[in-house]
């Protein structure tokens, strides 16, 4: 009887161990944002605090969300802190929407920080690059598949 148990605790404990590697080496795939998150977001776009709004506005670039591109715009146009404005204009970037790309554009030749300036400046160029990666991509598949 103690020979099957091992047997059938060495089993289970295979499968476990497998189940459990399994799960750690495949994370979700993107969770669904909720409207408290969204809101939540916009709403450290406001704050006093530095850390607070240059975070909000990342995560709103990271998850492109266009909600948040009204707020942003504010920020790099108004905002005193160069930090601040430099952040808004990275998310605006990540967002990546015309009217989003417009507003860092913009930032190039308005904003009179040179350091917010030169960081627009950057996102811009890197997004026209890539905007011209797309293209060339496209063609070359379309070369590809017309052979």
């Amino acid at each position: 009887m103690n020979y099957f148990a091992g047997i059938l605790a060495a089993i289970l404990s295979t499968v476990f161990l497998f189940n459990l590697s399994y799960a750690a080496g495949n994370p979700k795939e993107k969770s669904e944002i909720n409207q408290n998150t969204i809101e939540s977001l916009l709403m450290g776009l406001q704050s006093k605090n530095l850390g607070l709004k240059t975070g909000s506005a990342y995560m709103i670039g990271e998850l492109k969300l266009n909600e948040g591109i009204i707020p942003l715009m504010k920020i790099l146009r108004e905002d005193k802190n160069e930090e601040a404005r430099i952040a808004a204009a990275l998310a605006l970037y990540k967002i990546g929407t015309p009217m989003a790309i417009h507003s860092v554009k913009q930032s190039i030749r308005f904003d009179n920080n040179e350091r917010v300036s030169r960081l627009c400046s950057n996102f811009y160029n890197e997004y026209l690059r890539n905007k011209t990666d797309d293209k060339e991509a496209i063609e070359d598949s379309t070369n590809i598949a017309v052979r």
